[in-house]
């Protein structure tokens, strides 16, 4: 096991009991960079992001870049987390780089989005034991990441990392500021009637949420609010969708 670089121990120490420390870091990351960048840092409950928290959304980009991996199930976060490794995407016009997720390419890039960086926690930890913790750069234009900003950013994922090891258990006023996608109730709630509806696992469930927002173009938690509130319901369906397969 690897020890923490001295680095991130540095860094965590400046945001020890501070109010909100991650959403502190995620845009002190933004300022240490020498490039450009939007800065997004996400708790997620698993691989698919099916269940996440977005602690930081610093910059123009981030929001939109985070909140559409949510809407559509796929992106570099959820690559980055199913293979806790980096993923370097210099340009989402590259085929190869995106092929695991070409939709969230095409839809990031009419955001803006032109490059991003996902970069899990690589602290040496033992990987059963840390959260899926993910810190994403977001920017305007193509090309490659230098490296003093590859390692910048690393530092403050590892950083955030042992922050959430080491908070205390979360406030009524820290569950207020936080950003939830899609953890929200009405999500799951919209999940479970569909399941019931249709007679679907919650995880077609929620594949069918997501293929409906992403066809009709509406965001993924204002359809689960027309489900429950308004009585909207989804097309039949002759064949459930299928789950994102096991890692």
């Amino acid at each position: 096991m690897t020890a923490p670089r001295p680095a991130a121990v540095a860094l965590a120490s400046r945001f020890v009991g501070q109010a909100h420390p991650a959403r502190h870091i995620g845009e002190a990351c933004r300022m240490a960079l020498r490039g450009e960048y939007s800065v997004g840092l996400t708790l997620a409950a698993d691989a698919a992001l099916a269940q996440r928290v977005s602690l930081c959304a610093a910059g123009p980009l981030a929001a939109r870049g985070e909140s559409l991996q949510i809407n559509l199930g796929e992106g570099p976060c959820v690559q980055a987390l199913r293979q806790r490794t980096q993923v370097c995407a210099d340009t989402l016009d590259d085929p190869g780089t995106t092929r695991n997720w070409p939709v969230y390419a095409q839809q990031a890039k009419t955001h803006g989005i032109r490059a991003v960086f996902a970069l899990p926690v690589l602290n040496g930890t033992d990987p059963a034991q840390q959260a899926g913790l993910i810190l994403t750069l977001y920017r305007d234009r193509p090309g490659p990441i230098c490296e003093a900003d590859l390692r910048t950013a690393q530092d403050h994922t590892d950083a955030a990392d042992l922050l959430l090891l080491t908070a205390p258990e979360p406030t009524e006023d820290d569950l207020a500021h936080a950003w939830l996608l899609p953890t929200e109730a009405v999500v799951h709630q919209a999940i479970g009637m569909i399941s019931y509806r249709h007679t679907l696992t919650t995880g077609q469930a929620l594949a069918l949420l997501r293929a409906h927002a992403y066809t009709q173009d509406i965001d993924l938690t204002a359809l689960a609010h027309g489900i429950v509130h308004e009585h909207l319901t989804l097309p039949d369906t002759s064949e459930p969708p299928s789950e994102p397969p096991p890692d």
